[in-house]
């Protein structure tokens, strides 16, 4: 047994739209709301099934990071254990997504790893089931496995569908890579911010309560702030480090990226409720994509 299918499953960036900090539990972990939405570009991930003894292999490994620290690989063996499938399988990831940039590669990755092979080996677990294992790598991993644009509260967990406009995004990523777990432990952080409601956030509050640290902790998070001013109001993603401008068209979004100064590392990709990974798997199930 040895196939790619589909060719390659896609593992797309997110947007977080908005962040507010309420609040710290006694574990540490900080109480969120946040809006989740997908954007038509990420990483992508290939995945071949073998039948050499079980092993899970990646391929192509990040520089610096050994295979059992990679949370695709993690995704694979947290599946494998949790469902004793005998079969193995070896990963690549094709990363596009910076690493510390707020867009959840990483994430996305690994929820990739778990909504494919649960098809691919055929072991039947629900999205909820894969959503609850996706938790244990990652606060962000779940909304990628149900794989809608979403209202999440709690640390993230609690998730609601939400539907919004799907405008036209301007991401620059400066090339810095933010220490999240830094972030959540600065004294400066905000961390009592009034709840809000999504008709709050639809009528315009979309801040992120994390921004005046990034900006005081990474200063070519503000430099590329600044290269987004011009054209639209500069947002941050998640932590950081990059950053967006919101545009109706797609038209004004690549002649503002095509404005900025040149080397400058960004891209234009649209806002999408409903997550590229969803439409790979349902060719699957619908038999669009053979072996």
């Amino acid at each position: 047994m040895n196939w790619w299918q589909p060719p390659e499953w896609p593992a797309p960036a997110k947007l977080n739209l908005m962040l507010r900090i309420l609040g710290r539990r006694a574990d540490g972990y900080h109480l969120l709301q946040t809006v989740f939405q997908f954007l038509d570009y990420g990483d992508s991930v290939r995945i071949r099934v073998s039948d050499d003894g079980g092993r899970i292999r990646l391929l192509h490994r990040l520089p610096g990071v050994p295979e059992d620290g990679d949370i695709a690989w993690r995704a694979a063996r947290l599946l494998k254990r949790e469902t004793g499938f005998a079969l193995g399988a070896e990963i690549e990831v094709r990363k596009r997504l910076p690493m510390g940039g707020g867009l959840g590669g990483g994430s996305s990755d690994a929820a990739t790893v778990l909504v494919a092979l649960n098809k691919l080996w055929g072991t039947g677990l629900s999205t909820e089931r894969l959503a609850a294992l996706g938790m244990s790598l990652g606060a962000d991993v779940p909304v990628f496995v149900r794989g809608y644009a979403a209202w999440g509260e709690g640390v993230g967990e609690r998730l609601a569908p939400v539907a919004l406009p799907e405008h036209w995004f301007l991401v620059v990523n400066p090339a810095v890579s933010v220490n999240t777990g830094d972030v959540f432990k600065d004294p400066e952080l905000t961390r009592n911010s009034p709840p809000i409601t999504i008709a709050d956030f639809l009528a315009g509050q979309a801040g992120n309560d994390c921004l005046d640290v990034v900006l005081k902790r990474y200063p070519e998070v503000a430099s590329a702030m600044d290269l987004l001013t011009p054209f639209a109001r500069p947002r941050l993603t998640g932590t950081g480090g990059c950053v967006f401008a919101s545009f109706e068209h797609e038209s004004e979004a690549r002649d503002a990226m095509g404005r900025l100064p040149a080397g400058t590392r960004a891209f234009v990709a649209r806002g999408l409720n409903r997550s590229p990974l969803a439409d790979a798997l349902a060719s699957v199930a619908d038999g669009a994509v053979g072996e």
